[in-house]
């Protein structure tokens, strides 16, 4: 690995690693309660299957150190906040909900491509290939969930739903995954980030056109709506903000 691709994956971790701690603050407010009230463990359970992949995908892959370090550290954390949401679940029903969820997919499904592609597929190269198309696929449907919100800013003509800060991060990191990726021509890296950048960069200049803009809609059902889960990386303790997607991945 060249020190220009080192510098540049490093970066990656650095912005990754925030996104993946930004949680926190919702997560302090859910030990504090004692319930996740109407905080969702989708997004969550999602994120972590997406980062156990990647993670998976790095340490297949010759090189894939800094894929894996960063996943690495997402999977540690995306799995503790999926216990809080089990021990502090607001009701049973939730839990339940919950644990069929972390079943069927972190434990389901990444157990059903691990078992796979290690038993199934004898090459290496088709390997990689068959995990990073998987990735891919992932990554690309949770860089695009975000765009929910655009649909409520445009309708309220209003970015009380859309913070900046999550807009500029999914695209800070996804335009360095997708730079590493080029260096590294992995194209199951590249394609995922690079859209997530140029996603990122649509919702910037979303915010740009209605940011001085003071109308706005405050029905009920807009909390839900317009910041799903992966949406509020980088959100405060404010119910509309707290649904952590997270997402941003690499």
């Amino acid at each position: 690995m060249n020190s220009t691709l080192f510098i540049i994956g490093v970066i990656g971790n650095i912005i990754s690693v925030l996104v993946f701690v930004s949680p926190i603050p919702t997560f302090w407010r859910i030990v504090r309660s004692r319930s996740t009230e109407d905080f969702e463990a989708a997004p969550y359970v999602l994120t972590l299957l997406n980062t156990l992949l990647w993670l998976y995908y790095g340490l297949t892959k010759p090189d894939g150190l800094l894929i894996a370090t960063v996943n690495g550290f997402g999977a540690v954390m995306e799995t503790i906040y999926v216990v809080l949401f089990l021990v502090y679940a607001a009701d049973n029903v939730k839990r339940v909900k919950t644990a069929k969820l972390v079943a069927a997919l972190d434990i389901g499904f990444f157990g059903i491509v691990f078992v796979a592609t290690t038993f199934g597929i004898g090459g290496l190269d088709m390997k990689i290939i068959v995990i990073g198309l998987i990735c891919a696929c992932l990554s690309v449907f949770m860089y695009g969930s975000p765009l929910a919100a655009v649909r409520t800013v445009i309708a309220t003509r209003s970015v009380e739903y859309m913070p900046f800060f999550l807009s500029f991060f999914l695209f800070l990191n996804g335009g360095v995954w997708a730079t590493y990726a080029i260096l590294d021509r992995d194209v199951f890296l590249g394609v995922p980030n690079g859209i997530g950048c140029f996603l990122g960069g649509i919702q910037l200049v979303i915010y740009a056109v209605y940011r001085n803009s003071k109308v706005g809609c405050q029905s009920p059902d807009n909390d839900e709506v317009a910041y799903d889960a992966s949406t509020s990386l980088l959100s405060s303790d404010d119910r509309r903000y707290g649904q952590n997607d997270v997402s941003i991945r690499v």
